[in-house]
């Protein structure tokens, strides 16, 4: 994937992002610890027909990591803005996962008439009490600082832990590249911490916000592929989104884990394919 880079004026930073092929655009969003790399074989899937864009949120991929930046929810959904702006993208197929489900929904019910349909992949855009303890623990000071930033235990555990088929040497090298340094690591840390578990977190009334206002999206198409064996995003958030949009498509893969897109790639880019057309 060819990269381009936007500065983002309230504080000039640099936004990496892919921007592939014509047509309607596809907006595409990852969680932590990936980066746009995790959208890699759906780009090149539909940038034949379609515009496939997919930034790495500021300190992700090839984006600036600054080390005194809020690394807070509404920060990265005023990015998205400024790049959906700059891009003047209208009628979006909205592709969102982990983080990307948060960041991508608090774009969406800013700017509900610019979407056209949203695709789910395991991931939350609401609050909820639960978090697997080998998250959580990774939230407590200096611990989650040695793990994280000075171990990147987060991002090499998942290689292993999000997944039920073995990524190959090559991918993992490549999940884990932008992620090389104590310097680098600094936003695979930022995102855990930002995970709201009580009103007191400045991330609270943000995702709060946002889940008030996600039947703003009631008419718009979707569709859901979930991985069940997701040891984070389980069947439990599966079952939100279900009361949240009762009308949503989905498709349950018994067999594929949090990184839902290595696990059952062809199926899911198949379903996304007729998702499309008949939407």
């Amino acid at each position: 994937m060819n990269y381009k880079h936007i500065s983002i004026p309230e504080n000039n930073l640099n936004l990496a992002y892919v921007d592939e092929g014509t047509g309607e655009p596809m907006l595409m969003l990852h969680g932590n610890p990936t980066w746009s790399y995790y959208y890699r074989n759906v780009v090149k899937k539909f940038s034949s027909s379609y515009r496939c864009v997919v930034p790495d949120h500021i300190g992700c991929g090839n984006s600036d990591k600054p080390q005194n930046y809020a690394y807070q929810l509404r920060n990265h959904i005023d990015n998205l803005c400024f790049l959906v702006d700059f891009l003047k993208l209208e009628n979006i197929t909205l592709i969102v996962h982990d983080w990307g489900g948060a960041i991508g929904m608090g774009f969406a019910v800013r700017n509900p008439e610019k979407i056209k349909r949203i695709v789910i992949l395991n991931t939350a855009a609401f609050l909820i009490n639960r978090i697997p303890f080998r998250i959580n623990i990774c939230k407590l000071p200096f611990f989650g600082d040695i793990a994280i930033r000075g171990f990147n235990a987060f991002a090499k555990s998942a290689l292993f832990m999000a997944v039920k088929k073995p990524l190959s040497p090559e991918v993992q090298a490549q999940y884990i590249k932008p992620y090389n340094n104590w310097k680098n690591r600094i936003a695979t840390l930022r995102f855990v911490q930002d995970i709201p578990m009580t009103p007191s977190h400045p991330t609270w009334n943000t995702l709060k916000e946002i889940e008030e206002k996600l039947p703003l999206l009631n008419s718009t198409p979707k569709l859901i592929c979930w991985g069940m064996k997701d040891f984070c995003f389980n069947d439990i958030f599966l079952k939100r989104w279900e009361t949240i949009y009762p009308e949503a498509e989905i498709h349950r893969f018994e067999n594929a884990g949090h990184y839902v897109l290595e696990d059952a790639q062809e199926e899911i880019n198949s379903f996304i394919d007729l998702f499309i057309k008949k939407t």
